[in-house]
């Protein structure tokens, strides 16, 4: 992560049309999100264990992982935010449609930790807040991929937008593609330490 972290900053980058040196986010706008799908997924899967075989440690291991994930997201709106700013000139707009989806999507998990503080049975909570992350974790790729794609915006791959895939060039994807593996990476030692600290806190707690 380091040598991802400094060789974004201090490599030299081809001039890409309105973003120019701000194209450097994508080191981290785009990982960001990537550690986000990840920790979501993960978040899935245990609900669905937990829903096939009640166990506390899936519960405890599918909402360790979904804080983590938010954690990322919420740095993915930032940063885009802080993108926008320099490239659209302003830090926010209503009429771009990946940005608002985006919000809508993190708020959908904010719904998701109000739910479970919501109830003091912990096999209530736990199967309730599994069958509604199931719900959350597959509206994520309609909201941040399918629906915006049919929508115009300025954001790259959209209609009448080229996606990165079409403008990145070599020297970007060099630092880019690690800083995905980095990212996730991070995001998995992250999840490791929530999980295990919240286990031994449940232990503490019912012992």
């Amino acid at each position: 992560m380091t040598l991802v972290i400094a060789g974004g900053v201090l490599i030299q980058i081809p001039e890409i049309p309105i973003l120019e040196q701000t194209a450097r986010n994508i080191f981290f706008h785009v990982p960001m999100w990537m550690a986000m799908f990840a920790m979501f997924t993960v978040s899935l899967v245990y609900s669905i264990r937990y829903l096939n075989s009640p166990d506390q440690l899936f519960d405890i291991k599918a909402e360790s992982a979904a804080r983590v994930g938010m954690v990322f997201g919420v740095c993915g709106l930032l940063t885009g935010s802080l993108w926008a700013r320099f490239t659209w000139g302003t830090w926010w707009t209503f009429a771009e449609p990946k940005m608002n989806l985006a919000a809508l999507a993190m708020m959908i998990y904010v719904a998701y930790f109000v739910l479970r503080s919501a109830f003091d049975d912990e096999e209530k909570r736990a199967k309730i807040s599994a069958v509604y992350n199931i719900f959350a974790v597959t509206t994520i790729p309609f909201l941040l991929y399918v629906v915006p794609r049919q929508l115009t915006s300025l954001h790259p791959g959209a209609d009448g937008n080229p996606a990165f895939s079409e403008i990145t060039a070599a020297e970007l994807r060099y630092i880019l593609y690690p800083a995905m593996v980095g990212f996730i990476a991070v995001a998995f030692w992250i999840y490791d330490i929530v999980h295990r600290y919240k286990t031994v806190q449940s232990r503490i707690e019912n012992s």
